[in-house]
């Protein structure tokens, strides 16, 4: 990795290397340069670097060198020069551009270049094969090849800014022309899952600025600056998504600039809103919400008529018919009559969600939101004057579909003002942001509308109609679209009909007794019944003669009034009784009903999450299913353009067409092709071997006498070329003998001239040459004297190294050495321990004897011993034994009887051997000392034998004399062999 003082010098060495073709560690090396610590400081030959580095990583198609370099020089300039960011950057994006049109317009030249009127005959059969199986064509392939890398460079290079570009408030201005670059390309290019990916993009962005609000240089979204290019951005973003027709991205973009608005609570300017409401427009007309559509429509009239001043009078004519039209586009029934509880709630969350986006509410609070309906819209528009200021075809179709009953006539009056209305529209001369309305947009949805009134008003004032005079009286549909705008009428319960295709009839109007119409027929009747019986039967004007005529009446009355009263009370009683009994039962019934309606909803919730799981696969299956149909289809349609007509094979309408069936089918028929042109060629061949016969037949006399002719012809021009010939050859040597005789004379001065050069020449050769004798003697002598003193600087370093190598053995030798003479000295001295240990376990043996022959002749066994003289200790005097101590410790003999002319004992040297060296013996009685310790309790570790042993002395010596042991004092008892200690048990037996 090279270091560079200067950042001037960088650059020079990356056009040397350029020069060279190594554009590879030109790139290199500059970014060394870029990314290096000692050049993070701004400065001008830093910028004439990154320019540098840009052009290489686009001619490398390096993205990823690209990116790494801007972010290096960002956080370099970005608080020091910003404008100098700006120029690399859109120079980055320039050449980038430059690219791609470069490499598009040769693909375009190479298609012109390949654009002949017949290629079929220069095909090979691979060729046609591979256009068959891969379905691409000769553009295709190129623009694979060619524009394809670049193109993705490009893209790149979009995304690349973007990413380094975002949530800066110095760097605002860039990230929005750049994202306005973008949006040109996708456009351009007709890139539309770019054009996806890039509203993504810029989407997150904003989402990560508003969840991270404490970075360092944040943009301010109140800053009106700032919120004009967020929404300029966003504006951009709508229209190149309409031009698309990416309808889903366009509402998503129509909620991003919502979205956006809601964080700031501000509304943006009413141009702006006016072009909202346009592309609203677009995008419900597209998607076929009518009532969205409508509203949106409402919205963008009142911006245009309050906020364009400009606006003329024709304009708001067309805008104000849109917008009736718009309104009575809407089916006149409620969509969700028959809908699931679950439906309900996400129709009512999007009818709140579309009147945020439509009213443009910034506070989503319920009691703003209002309720989109078709009747409220129609009674607004009335209320407000829109429909004053429509056209007066509009204003006709609205009083004639709305407010009058023509049962028969409503279709065919309805037809003439629909063709007027289809020609109506065209471009706003005063309203930019609406360019363009047509009116023929809303013909459908009125043909519809005029068919549901007719219907209805239909089934009012029929019960039957012949299918034939239904079909007449409409005359937009035919009959089997018009049964299926009535199923959908009928689900709604916006009319009541059924067809009998059988009997070729329409029944209307099949309503129980218990509609709205029927339920007060008999009170009607009853009425006029009594009307006209009091008619027939008048009263009689003086009602006293009743009591004269009936005596007891009075009192019947009275009673018949009490027992009225009595029998009114008792049924009140009864009714409440029956409301309470109905209370509890509709109490009980009521929570069978809520515990009913949860379960079906979970049972809803289970049945819709199924169904959703199973309508995805069935969605995946038919994008397959189509996208294989269509690739079929784009394969038979290609096939079918290299048959002839006349041989096209008939396709079923049931036949399943599958990319390898078609494949197959090709190949079949370019093989019955091949094989008919194959029969052609040799009928043609056979017919111009006859025809070239009978050519060459006619021919060859001719050719003969031309052929005469032409020998004599070339016998006399050949015969003038060659008189020609010899009279210059005779006339050009007669010139070379007068040259001769001319240059003659100089011959002698030329030999002169010539041998003084060459002298000069051998003199000058002979002294260059003495010249380089020397010189390489000279060199050799230098080359020798060096060759001698490496030499000896080589043999004095092997000899050092041996030295050092012997030492170092030597070294190793004497530590080897003196490890082993350790180790046997530590394995003799383990021996000596273990002879120690165990001639101390025999004395200790001998010992415990030796005391218990002394105790049973204490006990009174002596007369027993001494029947048994050989039983009495080794080396007992006929010495009375001196007298037992009264204290009971353990004496040892040489202490308690010395014999004559025996010293006493000498102390024992303590053993260097062990670690602790008691300064005396152990006066323990013989049968309260411990069992002596086996060997490898004590030699396991190295560590001495126990410290009765320390009386033994040295191990370098021999063994004390001991008075008692047999053999006499004064004798050295020979040191036996170690053995392995045994347990008390095994001792004695």
């Amino acid at each position: 990795m090279a270091h560079f003082a200067k950042p001037e010098n960088a650059l020079k060495r990356a056009e040397e290397l350029i020069n060279v073709g190594q554009k590879q560690d030109a790139l290199l090396a500059l970014h060394n340069v870029i990314t290096s610590k000692r050049h993070r400081a701004w400065q001008k030959p830093l910028e004439k670097i990154m320019l540098k580095y840009v052009e290489l990583c686009v001619d490398m198609r390096k993205g990823r060198f690209a990116k790494d370099g801007l972010i290096q020089y960002r956080i370099v300039c970005q608080q020091v020069n910003v404008s100098s960011l700006e120029e690399v950057i859109k120079h980055f994006m320039h050449l980038s551009t430059e690219k791609a049109e470069q490499a598009r317009s040769q693909a375009q030249a190479l298609e012109e270049a390949l654009d002949v009127d017949d290629l079929e005959a220069d095909k090979r059969p691979e060729d046609l094969m591979l256009s068959y199986v891969s379905g691409e064509k000769g553009k295709e392939r190129s623009d694979r090849e060619l524009v394809t890398p670049w193109f993705k460079f490009l893209w790149e290079t979009y995304r690349t800014v973007l990413e380094i570009l975002r949530n800066n408030s110095k760097l605002e201005a860039l990230y929005a022309m750049t994202a306005h670059r973008a949006f040109q390309f996708c456009k351009q290019y007709k890139r539309t899952t770019e054009f996806r990916r890039l509203c993504e993009i810029i989407r997150n962005h904003l989402a990560n600025l508003n969840k991270y609000k404490d970075q360092r240089d944040r943009p301010d979204l109140s800053a009106p600056e700032s919120l004009q290019l967020y929404l300029d951005t966003r504006f951009e973003q709508l229209k190149i998504a309409t031009e698309l027709g990416l309808w889903q991205e366009a509402f998503r973009s129509v909620e991003d600039i919502h979205g956006l608005m809601s964080i700031v609570k501000k509304t943006p300017k009413a141009s702006l809103m006016v072009v909202y409401y346009a592309k609203l427009t677009e995008i419900f007309r597209v998607s076929g919400s009518h009532l969205y559509h409508a509203y949106a429509w409402f919205k963008l009239f009142s911006l245009q008529k309050n906020f364009n001043k400009n606006l003329s009078q024709k304009d708001l004519q067309l805008i104000a018919s849109s917008v009736v039209l718009a309104a009575l586009s809407v089916t006149p029934y409620d969509q969700t009559l028959g809908a699931s509880h679950v439906e309900l709630e996400n129709y009512k969350e999007r009818n709140l969600r579309m009147a945020n986006l439509i009213g443009f509410n910034l506070e989503s609070k319920l009691e703003n939101r209002e309720v989109f309906s078709r009747s409220s819209l129609l009674t607004e528009l009335a209320s407000k004057g829109v429909l004053s200021c429509a056209t007066q075809e509009v204003k006709d179709i609205y009083h004639l579909l709305e407010h009058e009953f023509l049962s028969l006539d409503v279709a065919l009056k309805t037809q003439p003002l629909l063709m007027k209305i289809s020609k109506l529209g065209g471009k706003l001369a005063s309203a930019s942001s609406v360019p363009e309305v047509q009116l023929s947009h809303h013909v459908p949805a009125l043909e519809k509308l005029a068919t549901l009134r007719l219907l209805k008003q239909v089934s009012q004032v029929y019960q039957t109609m012949k299918i034939e005079s239904l079909s007449q009286i409409i005359p937009f549909f035919d009959f089997s679209m018009v049964e299926k705008i009535s199923v959908d009428a009928v689900k709604h319960k916006f009319i009541a009909l059924k067809v009998d295709h059988m009997k070729g009839v329409v029944l209307f109007g099949r309503m129980g007794l218990e509609s709205d119409k029927f339920c007060d027929h008999l009170t009607l009747l009853a009425e006029s019944l009594s009307k006209a019986r009091a008619m027939i039967y008048p009263s009689t004007k003086n009602a006293s003669k009743l009591s004269e005529v009936f005596p007891g009446l009075g009192e019947i009355v009275d009673k018949e009034h009490k027992r009225l009263l009595a029998r009114k009370s008792i049924i009140e009683k009864r009714k409440e009784e029956q409301e309470r009994q109905l209370l509890e039962m509709e109490r009980e019934e009521e929570s069978k009903r809520l515990m009913m309606q949860k379960k079906t909803e979970e049972a809803e919730k289970k049945r819709l999450a199924a169904m959703f799981e199973q309508q995805r696969a069935e969605r995946i299956r038919k994008e397959i299913e189509e996208r294989e149909l269509e690739e079929a289809q784009a394969l038979l349609q290609e096939t079918e353009k290299h048959l002839k007509r006349g041989k096209k094979k008939p396709i079923l309408d049931g036949e399943k067409l599958t990319k390898q069936t078609l494949i197959e089918r090709a190949m079949n028929e370019q093989l019955k092709e091949r094989q008919e042109q194959e029969k052609r060629l040799q009928k043609i061949a056979k017919t111009m071997d006859h025809l070239e016969r009978a050519k060459r037949e006619e021919a060859s006399p001719l050719i003969e006498a031309a052929f005469q002719r032409r020998l004599v012809e070339e016998k006399a021009l050949h015969e003038h070329e060659q008189q020609m010939e010899v009279e210059l050859s005779r006339q050009r040597h007669d010139g070379d003998l007068k040259e001769k005789n001319r240059l003659a004379r100089m011959l002698e001065s030329k030999k002169i001239f010539q041998e003084r050069v060459i002298n000069r020449r051998q003199a000058e050769f002979d002294q260059r040459k003495v010249e380089r004798e020397e010189r390489i003697e000279q060199i050799i002598l230098t080359r020798k004297q060096e060759r001698d003193i490496k030499r000896k600087k080589i043999f004095y370093v092997r000899c050092e190294e041996e030295k050092i190598r012997k030492l170092r053995e030597e070294e190793e030798a004497h530590k080897r050495e003196e490890a082993e003479s350790r180790r046997k000295e530590e394995a003799e001295r383990r021996a000596k321990l273990d002879e120690i240990a165990e001639k101390q376990r025999q004395r200790e043996r001998e010992l415990e004897e030796k005391e218990k022959l002394r105790r049973e002749a204490l006990l009174g066994k002596s007369t027993e011993g001494l029947s048994r003289p050989y039983e009495l200790p080794i080396g007992s005097s006929t010495e009375p034994p001196a007298p037992v101590p009264s204290s009971g410790k353990y004496v040892p003999r040489f202490r308690r009887e010395r014999p004559e002319g025996s010293s006493p004992a000498p102390p024992s040297e303590p053993d260097r051997w062990t670690r602790h060296a008691p300064s005396e013996p152990d006066r323990r009685p013989a049968g309260s000392r411990a069992p002596p310790p086996q060997s490898d309790r004590w030699t396991s570790g190295g560590r001495g034998p126990p410290q009765d042993s320390d009386r033994l002395g040295s191990g370098s010596r021999a063994l004390a004399p001991d008075s008692n042991r047999p053999g006499g004092a004064g004798i050295a008892t020979k040191p036996e062999p170690w053995r392995p200690s045994r347990s008390r048990n095994q001792q004695r037996g």
